[in-house]
This record gives structure tokens, C-alpha cells and sequence, in this order.
């Protein structure tokens, strides 16, 4: 596209909720984006799996095709935004169109963190955008403030709630005491859950942004095979008001910790109760927090909507508004990292140091809580606070426990000796104790 041109033409892969938002606000928004950027910014094709399904969106029936490539191949489509999903038609269609000289915008956090080194790098030798904002966070613009905003700062913590599904649900539980079934049978109602719900339920999205957003600060990518990745499941009614008599709400977070003394970083996400004087504890509903603490600014806390249609097609004409800046010669490309990168590693288990929360369900006998305090202390984790209820029709109790500092390892030692121990009747229930002021990587 010459710099002359008066009209962007942009073709959508993938015309789900993210690709019909992002259609309708490019075409209720278009007099602003010409007022801002002198283009037009025209949606004109868009790629679905299905051309007889109804859609909310009507369009012109000429603009759907099932077949993605088309539009990467036409010459009459200036930019793509790739909102299909999945991994590896989604990259096979995103370098064609890097290599037929088309930027691309994408929302598909699966493919970055599966793929994104390598197209992070055939973006920059076609010269082309490869921006995506929109893959992390929702509405929340945590990636240019990395980039861009924060620029004179290293991170040595970036936490918070990286999946608005999961938030909605467990603030639902907590606040009605609904069950777990009933929430997500409204979520899935409000198009809250994705395809796959397992992606949301096991943390599994929100790891995804969690591997970028470590990319992005410290410059290393991390597998989701080397890191802890928990999800909601779990978490009962009971665990939401014991952490409340804790001074503590439970929320899945994503965690991000570099230890700038030795270069390890580790990354996780799970379920962990949080303190109520955080922010991120208070952050509920579908929205998403984050919590940057940098060594120039301290700690910047973002949230905002982080589910749902608008939040995230807000974030894809951000980015598209960026690359048509740059196609217009308007500004420049920034940096991918924020910094150049040293040489980092992942910490180890026995590093990754914190407090955590177990509940029981155990034999309600004389001596069984006095055998399970033994068994942990053998393993070097030592007990806080303990609480138990009598089940009186089965002749069993529940034990909550919570633990002083100890450190991955041996948590995990301690909880596969907790599943053999005489009496212990089900799996232990794990959940960590986040404190942002206390936790350290050791």
C-alpha cells in the first residue's frame, strides 16, 4: 500500500465474537479512525468454518469465504487480522501473509507462545507488523505500556489475573455462594467461555499470556511444560470463605518473578489467595488486573474488562490503528522487548519460596492431625494455622491448613506423601498464599 492511499482494506480470519466485534466497530467507528489517521479503514473480507451458520453480525454474503487463504492471497486485502484461533493453520496463514508483504493483528495468544519466536523473526525480515495487543489482558493495554511506557524500568514481579472467565466465576461464588456448575452455565450463556473450556477452567489462556508477557519483560520464552499451571476447578465454596476468615480472596493469577541477582525467572499460574488490601484481590467480575512493580516507576496496577467481545476488538483496532500508522510512515515500529535481554534461566523448584493453603478431608480420629503435622515436618514444611470441621456422616473431618514459608519442592514432596498417609481419604487441595510484599524468589 503507497502512503497515498485512501483506503485500508482489511480481511478477518475468523468470524467469531472477537471477529464480528472487530468488523462492527471498524464500520460504526469509521469516521473517527479517517479523522485520526487520513485513511480509510475498511473491513472487507472475512474468512468462517461454517457459511450457513446465522451470525448477530449481518454482512454482505459476498464478504464470507471458508477459505482463509483467499484473503491472505488477495491482492485487494492490505492487512489481516487473524482471530481464528488454533495453532498451526493460523501460522501457516500468518507467515503466507508475511511473506506476500501484509502486517498482520492477531488475538491468538496460543500461537504466540507456541510459535512466537519464530514469527516474531519472519515479521521483521519481511518488514512487517506482527502486533498483538489483543492477546493479553482484553482491554487492558499491558503490552505497549511494557514496551513503550515503562521503558526505563526492569520488572522484578508482574502478577495478576490474566483470564476474565475464571474471575467472573469465582467472584459469582463468592459473592451469591453459587456453585461452580451454575456460574459456568451462565459464562458460557454470556459468551464469557471459549470453545474449549479447558483453556479457561485449567489455566491454560491464562499461561498462555503469562509466557508472553515474560517474553516481553525479561526476554527468554518459557515452555508451559516447565512451569506450574493449575486452574479453578478445585476451588470449593468452603476455600472461598476460608480465605475470607483468612483476610485473603481466592483468584487464579498468573505470576511472573525475576531474580536479578542470578538471572532466574520463574512463571506460573494457579489459584492463590490473595490479600483484600490488593488491588488485585478487589478486581472482580470479567475484569482482568495486572500488577507491574518496576524498578524505576514501583508498582503500576491496570485492570479492565478482560471477557467478552468488545474489550478484546477494542484491543485488535488498537493495533490495527498502529500498523496503519506505520504503514503511513506516522510513527515507527517500537521495539519488541522494552530491553535488551540478558542471558536469563528458569528458576528451580526449591527456589520458587511462598506459604501455602491445604484442605483435607481425613478420618475424624484421635492422633490423625498429630500424623500429618509429622509428615509435613519431614518434609520442611511447617504449619501456621490449622482449622477443623467434624463431617458427622461419614465419620470424617475437613482440615485447612496453612503453612510459613516453604518452597515448591518440598510442598510437592509433602502432598505426595499427604495422598499415601493412613486416614487421608482424598487428594490434598493445594492452593498457594500470594503476597506480593513477602513472596520471594530465593
Amino acid at each position: 500500500m503507497s502512503n497515498e492511499s485512501q483506503t485500508i482494506r482489511v480481511g478477518i480470519l475468523g468470524f467469531g465474537t472477537v471477529g464480528q466485534g472487530t468488523w462492527k466497530h471498524l464500520v460504526e467507528n469509521a469516521e473517527s479512525l479517517k479523522k485520526i489517521l487520513g485513511v480509510e479503514v475498511l473491513p472487507v473480507r472475512a474468512s468462517v468454518r461454517d457459511l450457513t451458520k446465522d451470525r448477530k453480525l449481518a454482512i454482505d454474503a459476498d464478504a464470507l469465504t471458508d477459505d482463509s487463504m483467499s484473503i491472505v492471497d488477495d491482492p485487494g486485502v492490505d492487512l489481516i487480522c487473524e482471530l481464528m484461533g488454533g495453532i498451526e493453520e493460523a501460522r501457516v496463514l500468518t507467515l503466507r501473509a508475511f511473506a506476500n508483504g501484509k502486517s498482520v493483528v492477531t488475538a491468538n495468544k496460543a500461537l504466540i507462545c507456541e510459535h512466537g519466536e519464530e514469527l516474531f523473526s519472519e515479521a521483521e525480515k519481511a518488514g512487517v507488523r506482527y502486533a498483538f495487543e489483543a492477546s493479553v489482558a482484553g482491554g487492558i493495554p499491558i503490552i505497549k505500556v511494557l514496551r513503550e511506557s515503562l521503558v526505563a524500568n526492569e520488572f522484578p514481579l508482574i502478577y495478576g489475573i490474566l483470564n476474565g472467565t475464571s474471575n467472573y466465576i469465582l467472584t459469582r461464588m463468592e459473592s451469591e455462594g453459587a456453585t461452580f456448575d451454575d456460574v459456568l452455565a451462565d459464562a458460557r450463556d454470556l459468551g464469557y467461555v471459549e470453545a474449549d473450556e479447558a483453556l479457561d477452567l485449567d489455566g491454560v489462556d491464562a499461561a498462555h499470556k503469562a509466557v508472553i508477557l515474560a517474553y516481553l519483560a525479561h526476554g527468554m520464552w518459557i515452555s508451559l511444560k516447565d512451569i506450574t499451571v493449575e486452574g479453578i476447578r478445585e476451588i470449593s465454596n468452603e476455600d472461598l470463605l476460608a480465605a475470607r476468615k483468612l483476610g485473603c480472596k481466592i483468584k487464579l493469577i498468573g505470576v511472573i518473578r525475576r531474580n536479578f541477582e542470578n538471572n532466574h525467572i520463574s512463571v506460573g499460574v494457579h489459584p492463590a489467595l490473595v490479600p483484600v488490601g490488593e488491588i488485585i484481590a478487589r478486581t472482580d467480575g470479567v475484569y482482568n488486573g495486572v500488577s507491574l512493580t518496576g524498578t524505576v516507576v514501583g508498582t503500576v496496577v491496570l485492570t479492565g474488562r478482560g471477557a467478552g467481545q468488545d474489550p478484546t476488538a477494542g484491543s485488535v483496532i488498537s493495533d490495527i490503528v498502529d500498523v496503519v500508522k506505520g504503514m503511513k510512515g506516522m510513527n515507527s515500529q517500537p521495539k519488541l522487548l522494552h530491553v535488551t535481554p540478558d542471558e536469563c534461566t528458569a528458576a528451580t523448584a526449591k527456589e520458587i519460596c511462598g506459604c501455602f493453603y491445604l484442605r483435607l478431608r481425613v478420618d475424624d480420629r484421635p492422633g490423625q492431625l498429630a500424623q500429618i503435622a509429622e509428615c509435613l515436618a519431614e518434609r520442611e514444611v511447617s504449619l501456621a494455622t490449622v482449622s477443623q470441621t467434624p463431617k458427622d456422616e461419614d465419620r470424617s473431618a475437613q482440615i485447612i491448613l496453612t503453612t510459613h514459608q516453604t518452597n515448591e519442592h518440598s510442598i510437592q514432596l509433602a502432598i505426595e506423601a499427604l495422598k499415601q498417609l493412613p486416614g487421608v481419604k482424598e487428594s490434598p487441595v493445594l492452593f498457594r498464599m500470594f503476597d506480593p510484599n513477602g513472596f520471594e524468589n530465593q
